[in-house]
């Protein structure tokens, strides 16, 4: 099992490069400058939560979300799971990726 996680300024078209992003009850990295993200320690199966530090992220410029908690379920220990995070201002989506 590995988990990534690909975060995108949907607003500028650019990678959320700096972001903050933990994984409840394991740790927590750093975007990379193409808005990238690996956990050294993936989760064993269950329900697990990615927690995105947007607000931190935007700083001053006007947001609305704080935080954006993505829940999801590992249900294979041996497949690699891609979580990425579409982001602007007002607004976010996500969706199980490869």
């Amino acid at each position: 099992m590995s988990l990534s996680t690909h975060v995108l300024d949907a607003a500028t078209g650019s990678p959320a490069a700096g972001m903050r992003v933990s994984l409840e009850g394991v740790g927590s990295a750093v975007t990379d400058d193409d808005g990238r993200a690996r956990f050294a320690d993936p989760p064993a199966p269950g329900t697990w939560r990615l927690v995105f530090d947007t607000g931190a992220w935007f700083g001053d410029r006007p947001h609305f979300h704080p935080e954006v908690v993505v829940t999801f379920t590992v249900t294979d220990p041996a497949a690699h799971l891609h979580v990425p995070l579409l982001l602007s201002p007002f607004a976010y989506s996500t969706y199980r990726g490869s």
